[in-house]
C-alpha cells in the first residue's frame, strides 16, 4: 500500500465537472494498492495518517495532529502510484492490485478512517477520471509504504 500525503489548506475533486469531495484544512491522501495488500497494511496506514503530527503549534513547530488542528481528509484512489517506468517509455502497472481488489481495499481504508476519526473523510470516485485540485500548505508532502 502506498500513500502520498499532502498537507493542504483546501482541496477538492471533481468528476465530469461536478464536485464529489472537498475539504478545507487537512490532508489529501493519494492511495494505491499492490497485490499483497490487506487489512494489516490498511490498519497500519490509517493509524499512521491519523496520528501524524505535521500541523504547526503556537510556536510554529510541526507538533499537532489532524484532530488537534481540526483538519479533514480527502482520499483519492491512484493506481499509478504502482507505475514502473524503469524500462521503456510507457509505465507498467503490473504491480498494482486488480481493479476489483483495489476497490475493495480502498473502500475498506475509507471505512477504517471514518471509524477512527470524527473528522470529515471525503473521497473521490474509485476508477473515475478525476480532476484533483489542492493548495499544498507548506508545502508538506510525505510518502508512506507498508
Amino acid at each position: 500500500m502506498r500513500v502520498v500525503l499532502q498537507r493542504v489548506s483546501r482541496a477538492g475533486v471533481k468528476v465530469d465537472g461536478k464536485v464529489v469531495g472537498e475539504i478545507g484544512r487537512g490532508h489529501v491522501l493519494l492511495v494505491g494498492f499492490g497485490h499483497d495488500d490487506g487489512n494489516e497494511q490498511i490498519d497500519w496506514m490509517a493509524e499512521k495518517v491519523l496520528g501524524l503530527r505535521v500541523f504547526a503549534d503556537g510556536e510554529g513547530k510541526m507538533n499537532l495532529g489532524l484532530e488537534e488542528a481540526e483538519g479533514d481528509l480527502l482520499v483519492v484512489s491512484q493506481f499509478t502510484l504502482y507505475g514502473d517506468a524503469s524500462k521503456g517509455r510507457r509505465p507498467s502497472f503490473v504491480a498494482a492490485a486488480a481493479p476489483a481488489e483495489a476497490e475493495a481495499l480502498y473502500d475498506r481504508f475509507v471505512e477504517v478512517l471514518r471509524g477512527r476519526t470524527e473528522r470529515r473523510v471525503a473521497t473521490g470516485v474509485f476508477g473515475a477520471m478525476m480532476d484533483v485540485e489542492l493548495v499544498n500548505d507548506g508545502p508538506v508532502t510525505l510518502v508512506f509504504e507498508r
